[in-house]
This record gives C-alpha cells, sequence and structure tokens, in this order.
C-alpha cells in the first residue's frame, strides 16, 4: 500500500521542471560569444612556429609529411651526389629560399611531382617567375636545388 501510495504522489506531483542556467559570454555555445580571429591562410610556404598548434604537433606532421614525401623516391644510387631535373616554377619564396616547382620524373631520384624546394644560394631565384621552364640541379644528400637554370620556350 505504501508503495502504491508513493507511485501515486509521483505521478501526480509530476517532477519539477528542470531549466538550464543562461550560458555566458565566454561560453562557445552563446551566440554572443567572441569568435576567434580566423587566421589568413599564408601565401608563402614558410611558415614560423607560431602557425603550428605545438611543438609535438608539428614535429609528428613534420614526420608524416617527410614519410609520405619519401614514398615517392625511387632507390638512388650511392655514387650519384646530384640529379638533373626539368619543369615549371610554380611559384618563387625568397623570404624562404624556396621555389616550387612541378616537374616530370626525375631518374633515379623520385617521379614527377609539383614540390617545393631550398634553395642554395639564394641568388637563384634571381630573375624567376612563375611560368618559368627550368632546368635544375639538386643535391640528393641536402634535397637543395643548387643550380638552376631559365630554359628557352
Amino acid at each position: 500500500m505504501r508503495r502504491s501510495l508513493l507511485c501515486v504522489f509521483l505521478l501526480l506531483s509530476g517532477c519539477a521542471p528542470f531549466t538550464l542556467a543562461p550560458l555566458t559570454t565566454d561560453h562557445p555555445a552563446n551566440p554572443d560569444a567572441m569568435v576567434a580571429p580566423q587566421r589568413p591562410v599564408s601565401k608563402t610556404l614558410a611558415y614560423t612556429s607560431s602557425d603550428l598548434p605545438s611543438p609535438r604537433v608539428a614535429a609528428t606532421v613534420a614526420a608524416a609529411q617527410q614519410g609520405d614525401h619519401e614514398a615517392h623516391h625511387e632507390t638512388q644510387s650511392s655514387t650519384s651526389q646530384t640529379v638533373v631535373g626539368e619543369g615549371k616554377v610554380v611559384a618563387t619564396v625568397p623570404s624562404a629560399n624556396q621555389i616550387v616547382v612541378e616537374h616530370g620524373p626525375i631518374k633515379d631520384f623520385m617521379d614527377a611531382m609539383t614540390m617545393g624546394y631550398q634553395i642554395d644560394p639564394p641568388t637563384l631565384l634571381e630573375g624567376l617567375k612563375s611560368g618559368d621552364r627550368v632546368r635544375f640541379t639538386i643535391d640528393v644528400n641536402k634535397k637543395t636545388i643548387v643550380k638552376i637554370e631559365k630554359l628557352k620556350e
């Protein structure tokens, strides 16, 4: 009997309505909350440490990218110190001593692809612009372009 009375009481009284506390303006779900400013996407290949979330994430990303990149390389001959390729300049980034080149296969080095390369010395970038056809020499150990010449079209 007690049990049935308790059930009847609970059914008749109903549950107290539950209301959520209002969201504060610093809560991300509040429509008036401040929105983090959107950073513009970099138009260069030069990234600073402030562009990356943390050093640990940066190291993981760099290792993953290097692993993906290495998959494109073919077996290198141990006697070869430099390789030569030809391609088209996609972009130059003088502030980072880099060039982006769309190139064909480079014999005994890598498949055809579009890729950014370090340039040494930086003066090799002088006079180059997007769309130029070039022949370039890569130092295999440094993975750096050490010679580049503009081809006539």
